[in-house]
């Protein structure tokens, strides 16, 4: 990330959510101000279901569920048998709830769900979003996704959040009622304000380009990982082969039998292995996975910021030109070329009463254009440092979980290492008893 632009943000405490989205985030908060809901209960995706329903031509289609369970902290840690509140979900319902979290918190880098189909898989294992290795770790992804979301500062304490958890009837009509797809901006209105604002804060710039790199980075060490996860395969079937090889020579020899044997057998047990050393390097994967999506959230508020910008800029040049008018009227001098000024040259000045009651219009229209620039302002000084605030958390939360991937992943390396020099160790003492 862009350190050295974070690093020139001014320190901030704790701040409202944006001005545009205070009365929504005002009704909505379920928990104490400052306490995050995870404080207050546990989740967890506890379990997967595969399920048979009808889709939008009334055939039947297979899809899969989840079961949400949530219980009071308090509860818990009495270790009280009191069952868990449950309630089932499909995944587009998670994908509805971050939809609308993007929407609403536009200045927050809202965690990403896990991938719906597999990306960036070794061969030899099944890229079929219904396989049970996909659907279990797609499973644990929305659980860490629902832990993201609770215990973050803002997100946390959103009241569509708390209904997702716990009302399981009735939750997407809740949803839809708070109007938040009216506010989705098209693509177009945004892309028109990437090229076209003219003064773009340098540290969103940096942050983009930095979610663009990030993406980038973590697909390509994605893309290698896979590769060599093949590899991996194939060596580990070659020990298989050794072990089957030497198995079917002990069968042919008296006196070496037994220590070829042996040495088989080590081979097969190494050999087997790499079904749980690749699951568990898929684990890892699944972390990179999380931040390469992540990308996407971060390039989400550097565009929410760019939209801003344009709005002020649009407001300010309409305001300019406003007082020009005015300027020009009052001294009936013209001095920009304008169809305007073409027609005052070729049928004279107008009236005095005419350009009173320009000068009218004209004065109502410069003190709304006034009140507009101070509420653009106003509206992108509180999304800058909403924005900035959320980014430093999620710097912090990246370093750290990157750092401890990554450690865990090399001591895992360096353990399935020191395995396979010991089974050509204990190989070797076979052979040395034959």
């Amino acid at each position: 990330m862009a350190d050295s632009s974070i690093e020139e943000r001014s320190v901030i405490g704790k701040t409202d959510e944006a001005a545009a989205d205070v009365e929504n985030n005002t009704t909505n908060t379920m928990v104490e101000e400052g306490m995050r809901l995870l404080n207050k209960m546990e989740i967890s995706v506890a379990e997967a279901e595969k399920r048979m329903g009808k889709n939008t031509v009334s055939m039947a289609e297979a899809h899969t569920v989840y079961l949400i369970e949530t219980r009071p902290v308090e509860v818990a840690a009495e270790c009280q048998n009191t069952p868990p509140d449950s309630l089932w979900r499909r995944y587009s319902e998670f994908e509805l709830l971050r939809n609308y979290l993007l929407v609403t918190y536009p200045f927050v880098v809202v965690p990403p769900l896990p991938e719906k189909r597999a990306e960036f898989m070794w061969h030899k294992l099944s890229s079929d979003n219904m396989d049970p290795e996909f659907v279990e770790r797609r499973r644990v992804g929305l659980e860490n996704f629902l832990l993201r979301v609770a215990s973050h500062p803002v997100l946390s304490n959103d009241k569509i959040l708390y209904s997702f958890l716990k009302q399981e009837n009735g939750w997407k009509e809740m949803v839809l009622e708070t109007g938040f797809q009216a506010k989705i901006d098209s693509k177009l209105k945004t892309l028109n304000a990437t090229f076209r604002v003219k003064n773009p804060d340098k540290r969103f710039s940096d942050l983009k380009h930095y979610s663009d790199d990030l993406q980038s980075v973590t697909s390509r060490l994605l893309q290698v990982r896979a590769r060599v996860a093949d590899r991996l395969y194939g060596v580990y079937k070659v020990h298989g082969n050794y072990g089957r090889v030497f198995s079917e020579w002990s069968a042919i020899e008296k006196e070496m039998g037994d220590g070829l044997q042996s040495a088989g057998h080590h081979m097969d047990a190494y050999a087997s292995s790499i079904d749980d050393i690749l699951e568990e390097e898929e684990h890892y994967a699944d972390q990179l996975k999380e931040y390469m999506f992540y990308a996407e959230a971060l390039r989400a508020v550097c565009t929410k910021h760019e939209l801003l910008q344009y709005e002020l800029e649009t407001a300010a040049q309409d305001l300019a030109s406003k007082k020009q008018q005015r300027e020009e009227l009052a001294t009936g001098t013209v001095r920009t070329f304008s169809f305007k000024g073409m027609t005052t040259k070729l049928f004279g000045l107008e009236t005095a009463e005419q350009r009173e009651a320009k000068l009218k219009v004209l004065e109502e229209q410069i003190t709304e254009g006034e009140e507009l620039v101070k509420e653009k302002t106003t509206e992108c000084n509180e999304f800058v440092k909403n924005a900035w605030e959320d980014i430093e958390h999620f710097r912090e939360q990246k370093d750290r979980d990157l750092k401890e991937a990554l450690i865990s992943y090399a001591v895992m390396q360096i353990s399935a290492c020191r395995k396979a020099i010991q089974v050509w160790s204990n190989a070797k003492e076979c052979f040395n008893k034959m």
